[in-house]
């Protein structure tokens, strides 16, 4: 068993650099172009993919949607696989964010692991949902298994599964759009067994 995640296409949000977290922005035009590529890639690999799990908002199921045709593969869209919530800081730039939210962003900046955002969650929150609804998707599947959501997302499990500070997790694990990054047994069965 592998877990293959993907983070959805490109949007207009990505493209002006906005923080897009709950927010349900669509694919623009290039996002399709790269779910349409992203599936056509991975069909020519030597998967045993049975069915796509998507977080719920609409880039991220239009992505899984896309994958989905072209592998012949059903998608689901799974409850916790969201974006993190920024909270007030979603519309903005991550230029925009220091000067409006000062004092908000330094104590984010320092331990942004367990400091929540204005309205928002910490990457401790979005880790505990992430990493419940991923544990319950492997004990449904067997084979490899496709889950499309977002780049917060990614990072925060990353960082978990290979011990890496919060801090650095856009530093080391920054994905492009419609990028993958493959979890191979060893850190699914860390996945499955771990506890807060």
């Amino acid at each position: 068993m592998r877990l293959i995640f993907i983070r959805h296409g490109e949007t207009d949000w990505n493209v002006h650099k906005k923080i897009q977290g709950c927010t349900d922005i669509p694919l623009n035009e290039m996002g399709i172009i790269q779910a349409e590529s992203l599936g056509r890639q991975l069909e020519k690999e030597n998967l045993d993919i049975k069915k796509i799990y998507t977080s719920k908002l609409v880039r991220a199921r239009k992505t899984a949607e896309i994958i989905g045709e072209i592998l012949h593969v059903p998608y689901e869209a799974y409850e916790g696989l969201e974006e993190m919530n920024l909270g007030l800081w979603e519309g903005k730039t991550w230029v925009d964010v220091p000067q409006l939210y000062p004092e908000e962003y330094e104590k984010w900046h320092e331990n942004r692991r367990y400091t929540k955002t204005p309205e928002g969650e910490s990457y401790q929150d979005v880790l505990v949902r992430v990493l419940a609804a991923v544990k319950e998707i492997i004990e449904r599947e067997t084979g490899d298994i496709v889950i499309v959501t977002h780049s917060a997302i990614i990072m925060t499990l990353q960082s978990f599964i290979y011990d890496t500070p919060f801090h650095e997790m856009a530093k080391r694990y920054k994905l492009r759009n419609a990028g993958l990054v493959i979890v191979a047994e060893k850190e699914i069965e860390m996945l499955k067994n771990s506890t807060f």
